[in-house]
């Protein structure tokens, strides 16, 4: 069985396992100049004081690329559900072979354990290896990537090990559906509708609440405000960008700015805004007061009076350093379910007509 279930699959993983090559080739020949240059620019930043532009530059140069290998990395566990889960069976049913195999003594559940083991073993390192070259190749990014931080739901579905679980997950699903629906293309269809729909359910419901999220209340800065305008009045609008200070990496749940009293302003100029009732007519928030020095210094002004008067960023956050825990804890999750699945199909196979 195991030398069967190899000739039937070993065109996909011949064709998968080139293109994983390539993909490293290709990741590992950019890797070290990536870093070089990340590594030269903090030296160079870090003698002015200030890094931002750097890392902001930084990123918008390879922008396309970490988007594009973050993809792969998302897409590989659906297509490992789509293309080796969906068809495993429905493929065999619609050309008669499973019967040819089952009249030779060999069981229903031996014939399918055995394919669930040896392509699910496959799928599942197909998509740890796409999770792990994603991580390692940008290494350098995600330090600098503020708008993708590392904890986010698109940014960690791509990375570390928990595409092992998705992969395996989206396989066994595929099979499941197919065992169900006993037809390819319908089966291929359902199997990427409900991987989606698991996917982005875990972040929505379930991923923020597998460690106790941290709340947090920091001072207004440039680390944390978006924009400071004023409204159609002339008040002064801090609208804050959600980013935790000093963890540019964190998954920001809910961002909000609380004033002294720690109610939240509401301001219609800008979601995410808040009207602070300082004083624009003298003082470091007036237009008409001139600065000396950069632009910058005067917005920093006002954010020191906006923060003398007790406003300040109110934050629920999961923070980087719970990035491992939680890989493991959903790779734990997607394990459970994956199992559920693989029951579930051995049930339907000796108990279901074919």
């Amino acid at each position: 069985m195991i030398w069967l279930a190899w000739r039937q699959f070993r065109a996909a993983a011949l064709m998968t396992a080139a293109a994983l090559g390539v993909l490293a080739a290709f990741l590992a020949a950019g890797r070290t100049s990536l870093l070089d240059q990340y590594e030269r620019g903090l030296a160079l930043c870090g003698q002015g004081g200030t890094c931002e532009r750097f890392l902001d530059r930084f990123f918008d140069d390879h922008q396309t690329p970490f988007v594009g290998v973050t993809a792969v990395a998302l897409l590989l566990p659906a297509l490992v559900g789509i293309f080796w889960g969906a068809p495993l069976v429905t493929r065999e049913l619609e050309a008669g072979t499973h019967l040819l195999v089952w009249s030779q003594s060999i069981t229903r559940t031996r014939w399918l354990a055995v394919k669930l083991a040896f392509v699910g073993a496959a799928a599942a390192v197909t998509g740890g290896l796409g999770g792990l070259l994603a991580s390692w190749w940008a290494t350098a990014l995600d330090r600098a990537a503020v708008g993708f931080p590392l904890m986010g739901p698109l940014v960690f579905a791509g990375r570390g090990v928990a595409p092992i679980g998705y992969a395996a997950f989206a396989f066994a699903l595929g099979v499941t559906v197919g065992l169900l629906v006993r037809r390819p293309l319908p089966a291929m269809a359902v199997t990427l509708v409900l991987f989606t729909a698991v996917q982005i359910g875990m972040p929505l419901l379930v991923r923020p609440h597998l460690l106790a999220p941290v709340h947090g209340t920091f001072a207004l800065s440039p680390a944390n405000v978006d924009q400071l305008m004023r409204g159609p009045d002339g008040a002064v609008v801090v609208v804050a960008d959600g980013r935790v200070p000093g963890d540019p990496g964190a998954w920001t749940l809910s961002s909000r700015i609380v004033g002294p009293s720690s109610l939240v302003n509401v301001a219609e100029p800008a979601p995410g805004g808040a009207v602070v009732p300082v004083a624009t007519d003298t003082g470091p928030c007036s237009p008409r007061v001139p600065v000396e020095g950069p632009p910058e210094q005067g917005r920093d002004l006002c954010l020191d009076e906006a923060n003398r008067l007790g406003y300040r960023q109110d934050v629920t956050f999961q923070p980087s350093s719970r990035f491992w825990a939680l890989q493991w804890y959903e790779t734990g999750i997607y394990t459970v379910l994956t199992l559920g699945l693989v029951g579930l199909c051995l049930w339907l196979v000796r108990r279901r007509q074919f």
